[in-house]
């Protein structure tokens, strides 16, 4: 290739040109167009730049600038101006945690971190409440989140899958669910002690007093709710009766020790009582002791020798194995007992899970989810305290409470209108922080925008906007509000898939 020389001293060209080099290699340089007859180059450039002096401009109320900018002034509201160049919010939230998808308003990705967020002050409690029509992406979101947490060293708990769509999830992890059902061999004691009973000898008297509060707190919670469920109502003797029974059961009574209680212990307990246990009930003796609480009594009864029967009713027999990343007790081959055992195993199950994740050491990141929250909440008000005061917990356990239903009344209906069941149901709302709301009719957006406080503009995009693609949905984070797709990779699409069971095999 021959090189092409420069300028000479005066500036003249001593070599080939451009042109000419382009010729060498066969191509050909275009020729520049003619310039319009009549153009005046000076007001060409006068259009290019305004002319100015050389101290710029300025004036009263203008301040100062080196040109007049050539700009025209016009007023509009943002929904006008949106339309012809988008806004651009700012996120708002820091990029930790799991990558979920990307933000709608600012185009950026979108992380969800519920311990960070309570960390940064942005929300009270790391508590996820998700709001959803099924078929909107609301599970997909909830196995995106358990999965892409894994990362970061999460340990969850599935505490009762009862459609069995969270095995697929399981199984790629290398980890198999706890299955529960009839005919088969685990069993689970919601009495259980947890970890903390562990090392009970060792531990100094305040410390005992400390932790049997918690266990027996639960305890009663839960056996409030099973009496419930039947439409017993547990009024405050029949109370302070399994409080004094669970106190004898368990050892409590006589010295401090303490030791695993079962059901149908507490059960028997009731219906043949002995005559030291009548008086420590304040009762004139074990008949009347019987007769009082013989409705409560019936209803553990129905419990121990019912459709549940071997579930709930013995020691536990399995561990949890929490170097695994997810753990889950599938309640799927209970589905076919009807809504009310199924909502029983679930207050049961809820209430072991809670024994098993006591004690977690600092640092330590859980995630409980309660699926198909609507049928325990049906059980009563028994069932809406354990999961009230499970919710009230987490901030100071780090745990990550996720309550997944489908609408606002799957909460709301445990009790009339302004019975106490509909307080708490609503208090449960409250207690958590991050709401995430897929598409939903517009009287339901109506329903979230009364109970949750949501502006106008937030209400519109859960009925119009989320219904336009699946995995669209309105994010509360305390009080930022987002538009946030999640967004699956093609590995994670066969994981997530709850429509499988609809598509025919080929």
């Amino acid at each position: 290739m021959m090189p092409v020389r420069g300028m000479g001293r005066r500036g003249r060209s001593t070599g080939r040109g451009l042109p000419d080099l382009v010729r060498d290699f066969g191509g050909q340089l275009p020729a520049a167009p003619p310039a319009p007859a009549g153009l005046d180059r000076r007001s060409e450039a006068a259009l290019l730049r305004p002319n100015t002096s050389r101290r710029g401009h300025s004036g009263r109320g203008f301040g100062w600038s080196p040109v007049i900018a050539p700009l025209a002034v016009y007023r509009a509201s943002t929904a006008e101006i949106g339309g012809v160049f988008p806004l651009l919010t700012a996120n708002g939230l820091p990029p930790t945690g799991a990558l979920m998808g990307y933000d709608s308003l600012s185009a950026g990705g979108f992380y969800c971190d519920p311990i960070g967020w309570v960390l940064e002050q942005i929300v009270t409690n790391p508590n996820m409440i998700f709001f959803g029509k099924p078929g909107q992406g609301k599970s997909t979101t909830v196995k995106a989140f358990l999965l892409r947490m894994m990362l970061f060293n999460a340990r969850t708990l599935i505490a009762g899958d009862v459609k069995g769509e969270y095995e697929p999830l399981c199984a790629a992890v290398g980890v198999q669910p706890i299955a529960l059902g009839l005919g088969l061999p685990v069993r689970i004691n919601p009495l259980d002690l947890g970890p903390l009973g562990q090392d009970w000898e060792k531990l100094s008297e305040e410390d005992r007093r400390s932790r049997a509060a918690v266990i027996f707190a639960r305890w009663v919670v839960l056996l409030k709710a099973l009496i419930g469920a039947r439409g017993v109502v547990v009024y405050p003797s029949d109370e302070a009766a399994l409080t004094t029974v669970l106190a004898r059961l368990s050892g409590w009574a006589d010295g401090g020790q303490l030791r695993t209680v079962t059901i149908p212990q507490v059960h028997h307990a009731l219906a043949h009582p002995a005559d030291e246990l009548a008086r420590a009930c304040r009762y004139a003796n074990t008949q009347e002791m019987v007769d009082s609480t013989r409705q409560a009594t019936d209803a553990l009864g129905a419990l121990v020798l019912g459709a549940l029967s071997g579930l709930f009713d013995a020691e536990t027999n399995i561990r949890l194995d929490w170097s695994a990343p997810i753990q889950s007790l599938s309640l799927q081959r209970l589905r076919d007992l009807g809504d009310e055992v199924v909502g029983v195993s679930l207050a049961c199950v809820n209430s072991w899970s809670r024994a098993m994740t006591d004690l977690r050491r600092p640092g330590e990141i859980t995630i409980v989810v309660r699926d198909e929250v609507w049928r325990q909440m049906r059980l009563g008000v028994g069932a809406v305290q354990s999961l009230d005061a499970d919710l009230r917990l987490s901030r100071n356990d780090g745990e990550v409470q996720i309550i997944v239903a489908h609408k606002p009344s799957d909460l709301l209906s445990v009790g009339a209108a302004g019975s106490q069941e509909v307080a708490i149901a609503k208090d449960l709302m409250a207690l958590c922080d991050t709401k995430v709301m897929f598409a939903q009719d517009s009287s339901i957006a109506e329903e979230l925008s009364e109970l949750l406080g949501l502006p106008d503009l937030a209400r519109d995009w859960v009925s119009g906007w989320a219904r336009q693609r699946t995995g669209r949905a309105v994010w509360t984070v305390g009080e930022r509000i987002l538009k946030v797709t999640t967004v699956r990779t093609a590995t994670e699409v066969p994981l997530f898939d709850t429509n499988a069971a609809l598509v025919a095999l080929p």
